[in-house]
This record gives C-alpha cells, sequence and structure tokens, in this order.
C-alpha cells in the first residue's frame, strides 16, 4: 500500500524555495561555529570525565567554584540528566584520587547531598589527538569513496549533487548542535559515538538521493523528449511514497531512542533524529536540484559554444 498515491508536486520547479531554506539554515550554522563553537567530549579534548548521580538540584556554577581549589583548576561541571553532574578536569592526577577529592569537597560544600560516582572515563592528550584525527579522516574518507561511487555508478553531476547534500546535512546537524548546546536538557558533546551517528547520517541520506537518482535514470530512457527538469521531478514524485514511509518508520525508532534510551545516548540519538528529517529533506530539495542545476549549466555552455564554432 502507497501512502501518497500519484503524487505530482513541484519539487524542481519550485527549488529556489529549497535553496533560500538551506542557505539560510548553513549560514545559521556557520555563525554559530564562529560564535559559540562546538562542544568538544573528553574523547577529543583529553582528561578526565567523572559523573556523579544523586546531587539534587545543585548549580553547576556553585560546584565548579567549590571544586576550582581542590582539583588545582577552574574543572568543567554540566548537568548530567536530572540528578546528576558531568564533572571534566585536565588535571594530571590519579583517578582515584581526583575521586575522592571530588567527593570529599562534596561532603565538605555540600553536606545535603549524597553523591556517587556513577562513571569514569579518562584519555591521554595524544590518544585523543589521534581519535580526533581519525575521525576527521574518516568523515572525508566517506565523503571520497560515496563520491566515486555516485560517479561511477551514474556520472559525476549525480556524484556532485550527492556530495552536496551529504555536506549539507553534515553542516546543519553540527550547526544545530552548536546552537543548541547548553540550552538542551542533555548533552551535546562531539564524541565518538556522534561521529558515528554522523557517519550513519551520512549512509541514509545517500541511500534516499540514489532511490531518487536510479529513478530519474530509468525515466532518461523512458521519456527521452521530455526537459529534464522535468523527468528528475517525476523521478521524485515517483518515489516520494517511499522515501516518506521509510523516513517515518527511522524517525519512530530514533525517537524511542531518544527518548527512552538513557542520558548517554541521547545526543547521538538526537543526531539521528535531525539526520533522518535533513537527510530526507536534501534527497529532495538539494541532491536533485544540485543535478538539473548542473545539467543547465552545461547545456548553456553548450549552446553558446555551437555558434562560435560555426
Amino acid at each position: 500500500m502507497r501512502l501518497l498515491e500519484n503524487p505530482s508536486f513541484s519539487f524542481i520547479p519550485n527549488r529556489k524555495i529549497g535553496y533560500l531554506i538551506s542557505g539560510t539554515l548553513i549560514v545559521l550554522s556557520l555563525l554559530s561555529f564562529m560564535t559559540r563553537g562546538l562542544e568538544q567530549g573528553i574523547d577529543f579534548l583529553g582528561g578526565t570525565e567523572i559523573v556523579l548521580e544523586n546531587v539534587g538540584e545543585l548549580d553547576a556554577l556553585e560546584v565548579r567554584s567549590a571544586l576550582t581549589q581542590p582539583l588545582g583548576g577552574q574543572p568543567e561541571v554540566k548537568t548530567f540528566g536530572t540528578t546528576g553532574l558531568l564533572i571534566r578536569t585536565a588535571a594530571d592526577r590519579d583517578v582515584d584520587d581526583l575521586r575522592r577529592a571530588i567527593l570529599s569537597e562534596f561532603e565538605a560544600s555540600f553536606p545535603e547531598v549524597t553523591p556517587q560516582v556513577v562513571q569514569t572515563d579518562v584519555v591521554g592528550p595524544r590518544f585523543a589527538q589521534d581519535l580526533q584525527r581519525g575521525a576527521i579522516y574518516s568523515v572525508l574518507g566517506a565523503l571520497f569513496v560515496i563520491f566515486m561511487y555516485i560517479m561511477l555508478r551514474f556520472e559525476w553531476r549525480y556524484g556532485i549533487g550527492a556530495l552536496a547534500a551529504i555536506t549539507h546535512d553534515v553542516i546543519i546537524v553540527l550547526g544545530i548542535f552548536s546552537m543548541f548546546q547548553d540550552l538542551l536538557p542533555f548533552s551535546l558533546q562531539i564524541d565518538q559515538a556522534i561521529i558515528a551517528a554522523f557517519l550513519t547520517i551520512v549512509g541514509y541520506s545517500l541511500n534516499d538521493t540514489v532511490v531518487v537518482f536510479d529513478r530519474a535514470r530509468e525515466y532518461l530512457n523512458l521519456f527521452k523528449t521530455d526537459p529534464y527538469a522535468e523527468v528528475m521531478n517525476r523521478s521524485i514524485n515517483s518515489t516520494l511514497s517511499r522515501t516518506v514511509v521509510t523516513s517515518i518508520t527511522t524517525l519512530i525508532v530514533t525517537s524511542i531512542l531518544l527518548f527512552f534510551g538513557g542520558d548517554v545516548l541521547r545526543g547521538f540519538s538526537f543526531a539521528l533524529v535531525l539526520g533522518v528529517i535533513i537527510g530526507t529533506y536534501s534527497s529532495v530539495f538539494v541532491a536533485s536540484p544540485v543535478v538539473v542545476e548542473l545539467r543547465n549549466w552545461l547545456e548553456d555552455k553548450d549552446t553558446k559554444r555551437k555558434p562560435a564554432r560555426a
């Protein structure tokens, strides 16, 4: 059963609306990168990260001030879940010593709570740099392999369209992470799990895009006399039911993971939810229109050359 029977939306003729929406989101994302930056996790910064539970509603700023002296420097303190705190410090001390110092300070400064250490992570600075470099290489490598795959399966214009859509998705999702850090009730740190989420987003966005491109190639052989933009628009509409159904079912699963997966998985699942929504949008309003624009540009270029040769 199809969710949408014989849709005939004007996606390609109205593609400039998509350009305006995407351009606005990308500009906002870039401005947020420059002003707010991204909150990197311990995987990429190095140091020690300790999660405490049962701390009630203590103010993170007060806890930070109280821990500055015993830790030998100002730590980073953030809320974690509803009754937890995440403490990150670059202090080069034994982990057990750090835990004892933190718990002792809580006992002295905040006797009304009984904190419990539920998680401890330690990452050395050199290892953190290796992880950061590996994350960048993995994303760039994935983009290169995807471009080569699409170019070989279809042609280079389709490869550029797919690459534009994927880059669009990653920039906007990162921009939302930058804009909403410290504003949501869960952590939006960029760590290894989030990099895995971005690679998943890349694969999901590519899947929808390839389906549209494959249908466009099929229709080009069936409707050889029709304008290319019209064939591409028909291809998007013919696969729209499949795209919507796939996106809705995936969104249901990722939303359940977001709301019931626990604090540790919330950032990861939030990235997936954003990726499903933006990836579905980009396969329709970014990838296909870019291919149409490239084809029109090349046709115009060839048209201008012919009189000169004559």
